[in-house]
């Protein structure tokens, strides 16, 4: 113990420097945000490298689920590509109409899900050609949006996380309202602003509105669980069951609408007006 004691009376002038170096550092950045972002960007590389290993383990005993979960995907892209050619005969690979959303495949390296602010960390970065606010979602439904960067990986702001909004509506009605999370079930999300004019059934299909620059019309969601209204106000309180199991996603897909640029300028001209 003296031995201890000795060890910081003598470099106590060296310890104090250390301390106060830290403070003012952990103040530079949280009072810039240019050193935040980079210090978001550098924690990112570091983190995504670390979080790559561990994912390569994981994924070597869980190699037959996500196999089975692989083919049967493939399954449903066939049938669908089938049923568009039924439907519409003279469509092949050459004459396929130009997408507005362009997509990029990646890997969930690291998922949190028992927070309140939970993030992904997937396996492409800025250099595979992603983009902050791409929505990210699974081959079953919605997942989240990208929030922060590196070269070779990105942080996903997760539906699981009390900051999320999510524009959404009933795929039966087009009535639509903000989608969050109250922080108690991972397999559930909440659907807000919903007049109770509106006709509501469990069961009901809840997908992406497409008012928003991130997501397209029509992504799955999930079914409405259930619900009840306000006791003071117009509007139900509506839980909704996901369709992505966000305790378990492996392979997610980005997406990126290609008139989402144009769209931003133009409301932006809008407000400038104003």
């Amino acid at each position: 113990m003296q031995q201890i004691i000795y060890f910081f009376l003598r470099n106590k002038n060296f310890l104090l420097f250390f301390v106060l170096f830290l403070i003012s550092l952990g103040l530079t950045i949280n009072s810039h945000s240019y050193h935040t972002n980079q210090f978001v960007d550098s924690a990112n590389f570091v983190s995504g490298g670390i979080y790559s290993l561990k994912s390569s383990v994981t994924d070597y005993f869980d190699l037959k689920e996500q196999n089975s979960k692989l083919a049967e995907e493939n399954r449903l892209l066939q049938l669908q590509l089938q049923n568009l050619k039924v439907q519409v005969p003279q469509l092949d690979s050459e004459n396929l109409p130009d997408s507005l959303v362009s997509i990029i495949g990646a890997k969930v390296i690291n998922n949190s899900y028992s927070k309140t602010k939970n993030q992904l960390t997937i396996n492409k970065g800025e250099k595979e050609g992603v983009t902050i606010d791409m929505g990210v979602i699974s081959p079953e439904g919605i997942v989240g949006i990208v929030s922060h960067l590196s070269n070779h990986y990105a942080s996903v702001q997760s539906i699981l996380n009390t900051n999320s909004q999510v524009v959404a509506k009933f795929k039966k009605s087009n009535h639509f309202g903000t989608l969050v999370w109250n922080a108690q079930n991972p397999g559930e999300v909440q659907l807000k602003e919903i007049p109770r004019v509106a006709n509501v059934a469990l069961g009901d299909t809840i997908v992406t509105d497409g008012r928003s620059t991130i997501f397209p019309e029509g992504i799955l969601i999930g079914t409405v669980k259930d619900f009840s209204i306000e006791e003071v106000g117009d509007y139900y309180n509506i839980n909704v069951r996901l369709f992505t199991d966000m305790t378990s996603v492996k392979h997610v897909y980005l997406l990126s609408r290609k008139d989402a640029q144009e769209i931003k300028e133009l409301e932006k001209e809008a407000e400038d007006v104003e």
